[in-house]
């Protein structure tokens, strides 16, 4: 009989480290950001924000965020 219980598995995490390729819409980039939706959706039209546009919606992940957010600006 195995010595493990199902509480035991309750901290793995499959493939990394938990939402470091967590996908956001704006407002919930925006949210993370504490910023406005409009401001985070201008600055990713243009180009100061990495993001996606998929479709009609901008599309930004967790971790690239991190990366922008501790740049040091020249």
């Amino acid at each position: 009989m195995s010595k493990w219980k199902d509480s035991d598995y309750s901290n793995i995490i499959i493939g990394g480290v938990e939402d470091a390729d967590l996908v956001m819409t704006s407002v919930e980039a925006a949210e993370y950001l504490k910023m406005h939706v409009k401001t985070v959706c201008r600055l990713a039209k243009e180009r100061k924000i990495p993001a996606k546009k998929v479709g009609s919606e901008w599309r930004f992940l967790k971790s690239v965020l991190d990366k922008w957010l501790t740049q040091e600006v020249a």
